[in-house]
């Protein structure tokens, strides 16, 4: 299966009324870089994050039970999926693993959904998400590995490619794939799409290599958002063929983009919002001269003591 540029028109079209249009920072020989450089801050977007865009099409292309929503998280697709329930009055329920930041939890809650707190990792929480949607029929928003999660994600690209001059390139963090894998459907084939894990948390790079979906070690200071421990199939199967490569970051890249930000920008960005830009600060990607890159900024949800210690050590 794929998604195709329809899918996203669509998703669009759908999920306009919903979300923010977030804007795009079109700069000149910025963070070393000799070419043009492009900025979607989709970290402006409600709750957080990007994911409210495939939460919102999700719930707008299915039915909905009595039993409501659920959804398993480590903190920005639950925050994005109590925000589109409360908007469209569906009553949510959120399964979040031990290592969620108190942040997001609080957003989460922040939006009136029910959190669920249990188990080490991300694969724990969805493991309990999948036991309640089986008992209550209410409906799982899946947070990447699903057609319409991805289509929606993608709608970040159609505004980005309307408001950027044309880009050559666009790095995009990576957790589960749902984001990476709607960019690269819109883009496939037009624009070199580069995928940004952590050395810690590669599940896309993994499977790359393997040629499947693999289960991965998470260890990374981004594992409450780019911790998830396999791609899944449908991400696979897009990301093979429409993503260029991923390049790996380490923690201390990680921590220093998100610090550049602060300093220079005053943008406050979780590690997994700043992961994209880490590759290119960081050198793990080398853009050729004059090479039109674009940096997707896509989470914003961070512990305000933790950046503090980045900044101020």
């Amino acid at each position: 299966m794929t998604i195709s540029r329809t899918d996203i028109e669509a998703a669009h079209a759908r999920i306009a009324p919903h979300v923010r249009r977030t804007p795009v920072w079109n700069l000149e020989r910025a963070f070393g870089h000799d070419g043009g450089l492009s900025l979607k801050l989709e970290f402006l977007q409600h709750a957080g994050s990007f994911k409210t865009r495939g939460a919102f099409n999700t719930l707008l292309s299915k039915p909905v039970s009595d039993a409501g929503i659920a959804a398993a998280s480590g903190g920005n697709h639950g925050a994005a999926v109590a925000y589109a329930a409360r908007q469209l009055g569906v009553k949510a329920r959120i399964f979040v693993p031990e290592i969620s930041s108190p942040a997001k939890i609080a957003v989460i809650r922040s939006h009136g959904a029910e959190v669920v707190i249990g188990g080490a990792r991300y694969a724990d929480a969805q493991e309990a998400c999948d036991l309640y949607v089986a008992k209550s029929g209410a409906l799982r928003i899946h947070p990447f590995d699903a057609d319409t999660t991805i289509a929606g994600q993608g709608t970040a690209a159609l505004e980005w490619e309307q408001d950027a001059p044309a880009l050559d390139t666009v790095l995009v963090a990576v957790g589960g794939g749902g984001l990476i894998s709607g960019v690269a459907s819109w883009w496939a084939g037009r624009v070199k799409v580069v995928g940004v894990e952590p050395e810690g948390s590669r599940a896309l790079h993994a499977a790359l290599q393997a040629g499947r979906p693999v289960d991965v070690d998470v260890d990374s200071v981004a594992a409450d958002s780019l911790g998830a421990r396999n791609t899944g199939e449908l991400v696979h199967a897009i990301c093979k063929d429409a993503v260029d490569h991923v390049a790996l970051v380490t923690d201390d890249a990680i921590r220093d983009a998100q610090a550049l930000l602060w300093r220079d920008y005053r943008i406050a960005s979780e590690p997994g919002g700043a992961a994209a830009l880490a590759a290119l600060v960081s050198g793990a990607y080398k853009p050729r001269s004059g090479e039109r890159v674009g940096v997707l900024l896509c989470g914003a949800n961070v512990e305000l003591g933790k950046l503090a210690d980045i900044i101020h050590p």
